[in-house]
Order: C-alpha cells, then structure tokens, then sequence
C-alpha cells in the first residue's frame, strides 16, 4: 500500500544567510538503541504554492570527444519540472532510477515516463524555512534488502533519521522505523544530507544547532551530535543502529562544521559545502580514512578567523574554496561529475550560490571554474546524480536542470 498522494507541493525558499536566534533548551537525543544528550544549542523563508504534476522531459546522453576543459561550454537541458522544492536527486546502487526529494514530504521516482510518486511522509514533516524533508540514501544491498533511510525534521522541530521499506516503486505503508532523533534547540542549520559512505556506513551532516554566532556553543564539541558529521552502522539485522570502529566519540566522526547542508562522497573523498555564517561560504574537501578531521568552526569562518582578530588554526581543515559575501550569500553543494558523456569534468566537484546564482565547479587542486554566471541558476537548493554520473541542478521553483555540452 502506499502513502496517500498529496496534490499540493510548495515550493520553499531556502534563505541560509540570515539567522534569527531561538529560544535555548537541553533535551536528550532519541535513538533505537541509545540516548545521546546534545549540548545546547532560523534561516526563513517565504513560501509560494504550486499545484501542478511534476513533469519530466527524456535527455538524451552522448559521449563526446575529449576536449581541453578551457573550450569546454556547457548548457543546460530540461529534464523536470514542476516539483515542490526539490533539494536532492539521487539513484539507488545498481539502479537507474531516479528519486527526487522534495522539501515538503514527497519523493518521486523517475523511472523513464511520468514522476510517479514513492513517499509521501508530508503529515509527519515540518516545511517551514530550511525545515522538511532533506535527505534520503541507499544502501548498497537496497536491491535485495528494499530498506531506504530518510532524514527529515519532524512537527516538534526534531531531526528524525527514519528506515523504510519499500517494494517496486512504492514504500510501504506502516514500515517507517525512526532509529535517531536529535532534537534543535533553533530552526535553521539542520543540515539533513544523509549518504552511505565508501566503508558502508550511513554518514549524516548535522548543522550546529541554529540560531546564529554559534550562539548554543556546539561548534568544538564532541560530546553533541550537533555541528558534526555523524557515522552509524545500520542493516536490516541491526535493531536501530550501531557504532562503527573509528569514530571520534560515539556517533559524532568529526567536528567543527555550521550548515553542511549539501554533500556528497567521491570514492574515498568527503566533499563538504559548509554555509557560513555573514562573510564567507566553503568547499572543504577530506579523505575520510585518514582521521577525525575538525572543520574549524567557530573558531573560523572559512579560513578567516571568526569574528576577527588572530586565532589558533592548528589541526583544523581549510578550505579548499571559498567565497565572500560580495560574491554570494550562501553555498548549495553537489556532487563530483563522474559521467561518460563529458569527460573533461572528471574530478569537478560542482556547487552554485543560492543567492547570485551562478554555477561552478572546483577540483582537488583547487582550481575553480564558472560554467554559468550570476542569474542562471537563482535559488538552487540541490543537485542531482544519476546512474551514468550527470549532474543535475535543483532549484526552488521546481525545474531539474540536465548538465549537457553545448552543440557546436
């Protein structure tokens, strides 16, 4: 059985460069199997209605010659439209199947025709600003297991990290399990990507509690699963979740990060788009075997220290790009192209502003390229990675966009 459809998709803004401050609480993290207390610790947005079907257009992939990547053009092509405030696109292990996230509560599945709906959980998610829901990730056996995780923010404010089943195009009715629940003491920064990792775990990028100026003090912590990355075992044989070898406390795999609110594994590279607080905006980019990393926050704000003046660096992970504030106003990261059809972006990981909207690329080397300029792309919240590796670029009034070369 599946969920009941829900007409109505609305389309929200997400703002990440203003901060209203909330009130503060202490309340225990609920999981499957254990408590964790955080520490203590709202971007907003408008939101508009659209009641329109999401609709789909076929875009065809070809493989071009190599080509030096300073004559490369790219365009973009239409391949959806009509979404409530897409955030993600992601395609299971082993799968063709495309699955669009949207903000409100909804999941479609692209699976060659019309959107056809996969989830609809919107009765149990708060959409409101940078809340709803934000993340969903496969497993590498989801093609025998049809287990799926999702993580959104529920009606009390809380993030809930949530298994379900599903058969065929459809999740069942009645199979959702919650397994984590971390409350926020604020309602922006909730970060909300989710992915499995190279080692098989399922990573989850936490935001550090909200409000502004790090004002609950999780930043540094490794005692709150706030402002960190968070890395648990799951599996249909596990009764919520366990702690993998190699943590650097518990649940919490590394520290120091603010809104990472889109991110993406290349291989064995953790690729982070870390939204800063009112002068810069980050790429940061790590090996995720080689240690417990501390992405620097609030001891910095990119590779500036935080609110002036001189700081202590040592130890903490600098941008490998970053931008200020007269470029932009907040990052929307993505995805490293992986694809057949333009082989010159090998190794481009691609990110736009949400602001400016234009769009860029940068590699590990550091070297940043713009494909499209400012008002392109206004108002990306998310980017897309299909089966062969495209990439695609979401944005609030509901287009996918197709990374293609440009026809000469």
């Amino acid at each position: 059985m599946r969920y009941p459809f829900l007409f109505l998709v609305v389309v929200a803004m997400l703002a990440a460069c203003s901060d209203s401050p909330a009130a503060p609480s202490t309340v225990p993290v609920t999981t499957g199997t254990t408590t964790v207390t955080p520490a203590t610790a709202g971007e907003t947005s408008s939101t508009t209605t659209d009641d329109a079907r999401p609709t789909t257009t076929a875009v065809a992939t070809t493989t071009m010659p190599v080509r030096s990547l300073d004559d490369l053009v790219l365009e973009g092509s239409q391949a959806g439209t009509g979404f409530g405030a897409p955030v993600l696109m992601v395609t299971p292990p082993d799968d063709t199947r495309r699955f669009v996230v949207q903000q409100s509560g909804l999941i479609h599945v692209l699976d060659g025709g019309e959107p056809e709906l996969f989830l609809d959980i919107s009765e149990l998610v708060r959409f409101q600003g940078e809340q709803g829901l934000l993340g969903l990730a496969f497993p590498p056996d989801f093609a025998d297991s049809g287990l799926f995780y999702v993580d959104f923010v529920n009606n009390d404010g809380a993030t809930v990290i949530a298994s379900i089943e599903a058969e065929g195009n459809a999740a069942l009715d009645g199979t959702l399990k919650e397994i984590m629940r971390i409350n926020q003491p604020a309602a922006n920064h909730n970060g909300g990507m989710i992915q499995f990792g190279p080692d098989a775990n399922l990573w989850i990028g936490m935001g550090d509690g909200g409000g502004a100026n790090n004002q609950f003090g999780n930043g540094q912590r490794e005692d709150t699963p706030l402002a960190a990355m968070l890395r648990i075992k799951v599996g249909t044989d596990i009764d919520g979740y366990e702690i993998p070898d190699g943590n650097l406390a518990g649940e919490v795999w590394a520290i120091g990060l603010r809104n990472p609110w889109r991110w993406s594994f290349d291989d064995n590279d953790l690729w982070i788009a870390d939204v800063g607080q009112n002068q810069i905006e980050e790429v940061d980019v790590v090996d995720w075997r080689e240690g417990n990393p501390n992405f620097g926050w609030s001891i910095q704000e990119g590779s500036s220290c935080f609110g002036g003046g001189e700081c202590d660096k040592s130890g903490l992970v600098q941008p490998i790009y970053e931008y200020t504030h007269a470029d932009g106003c907040s990052i929307t990261g993505g995805f490293v192209y992986g694809g057949a059809a333009i082989p010159e972006l090998a190794g481009q990981f691609f990110f736009a502003d949400y602001c400016t909207g234009w769009l860029r690329s940068v590699d590990k080397s550091g070297s940043v390229r713009e494909w499209f300029p400012a008002g392109t792309f206004p108002g990306t919240i998310g980017f897309g990675k299909d089966a062969d590796g495209e990439i695609y670029v979401l944005t609030n009034n509901g287009d996918i966009t197709k990374l293609v070369p440009a026809q000469s």
